[in-house]
């Protein structure tokens, strides 16, 4: 997985993809989703389809496997394949598990999901999120939009990205 995931990273997906075919073993479904999320970045559609029948036939219900899907026919403004995709996890009753992150601080176990609001300090981590997103863009931050997955306007999507679960760990 990590060196299907270090090739795919690199845009070396032929390579990637031929490891793949040549184990000794059937591919888990780590090693798939690791080509899947390289065809996402490198918009491989092609080979995301054929990913996408392998991981399905190993875990009929691998709500990343169509959520990755979703978001690369989304890359590439193929809306009506995403709809498709996203009624497909529907009709299959297939739902996204919401990204999380756990942290430790001083022996306290913290932990986020995007856009939470439970946690006790949210305030004060969003004052901090905020404070560090305009002293990157003073800095001349420019945030990398290729995988907004809406058709929304400019600044309406930096908002949502402040309030990643990993955002909010750190």
């Amino acid at each position: 997985a990590c060196m299907v995931d270090l090739l795919g990273r690199a845009g070396r997906l032929g390579e990637a993809n031929n490891i793949v075919k040549q184990m000794p073993y059937q591919p888990s479904i780590v090693v798939w989703l690791a080509l899947l999320g390289a065809c996402r970045t490198h918009g491989c559609m092609d080979l995301a389809n054929h990913v996408v029948e392998s991981i399905l036939e190993l875990e009929p219900q691998n709500d990343a496997a169509f959520v990755l899907l979703s978001n690369i026919y989304a890359t590439t403004s193929r809306w009506d394949d995403k709809l498709m995709v996203r009624k497909l996890m529907e009709d299959k009753g297939v739902k996204k598990k919401p990204g999380c992150t756990w942290i430790e601080v001083n022996g306290q176990l913290h932990f986020f999901v995007a856009e939470d609001t439970s946690h006790p300090q949210m305030k004060e981590i969003h004052t901090e999120l905020n404070r560090l997103s305009v002293q990157m863009v003073e800095a001349g931050y420019v945030h990398d939009t290729r995988f907004v997955l809406h058709d929304v306007v400019d600044r309406q999507h930096d908002i949502p990205f402040c309030y990643h679960s990993e955002k909010l760990a750190i």
